[in-house]
């Protein structure tokens, strides 16, 4: 569970219950976003629903990306938002004329008229062509090979995607998730993620399931 911060001139700001989650659905972010060019998409659990085409579990969150330069685009884009840097475990409110730090690739997003959190606006550093794996920036492929859309125009990460970073951790969501997953996967997505789980976390179990 992140440890909570407060820096600089943001000091008074308190710091939201962490738990306190109510994330929108995928369909209220894409309303907000419907006038935006700039690249973003779903990650996490709900991209893999939304690739399902249906609901297969609860999802305590909401995950998107945007590249680090488009972060205050997509902030003002969620102006009634108050957003709070998450990184080694603390979670520290965001000024509202700062660009993240570096070191920062995680956003809380927070209602503060409902008092909930609505979305996680996670920062990834490709570009608008290219798709970077964060964790292993060797691992990159043309963005429109990763990212697909649903038909009402939700972007969402490719299914071999969002399981190559659940594949780090091994919760039992992820367990559950890869084996939904696991046989509708076309054998170019399964060679795919065999190939990049080999380079990014050798000898993991999930390659002898693909």
């Amino acid at each position: 569970m992140p440890r909570t911060a407060n820096t600089g001139r943001m000091e008074t700001r308190p710091i939201p219950d962490h738990g306190a989650w109510d994330a929108w659905q995928p369909a209220e972010l894409a309303l907000r976003f419907g006038g935006i060019a700039k690249p973003w998409c779903v990650v996490g659990g709900w991209a893999l629903d939304l690739w399902h085409g249906e609901k297969t579990r609860d999802h305590e969150d909401l995950e998107f990306t945007v590249l680090r330069g488009d972060v205050a685009v997509f902030r003002a884009a969620l102006g009634d938002m108050d957003f709070y840097a998450v990184g080694s475990g603390v979670v520290s409110p965001l000024p509202d004329d700062a660009a993240p730090p570096t070191g920062i690739a995680q956003i809380w997003c927070h209602d503060r008229g409902a008092g909930r959190w609505r979305v996680d606006m996670m920062i990834e550093e490709g570009t608008a062509d290219r798709w970077v794996y964060k964790r292993d920036p060797s691992i990159a492929f043309p963005r429109a090979e990763m990212i697909a859309t649903t038909a009402d125009g939700i972007p969402y990460l490719g299914p071999a995607g969002v399981l190559l970073f659940k594949a780090k951790y091994l919760r039992d969501k992820d367990e559950i998730d890869f084996a939904k997953a696991l046989p509708k996967l076309a054998p170019s997505e399964r060679d795919w993620l065999k190939a990049t789980l080999g380079q990014a976390h050798p000898g993991h179990a999930w390659r002898d399931r693909l």
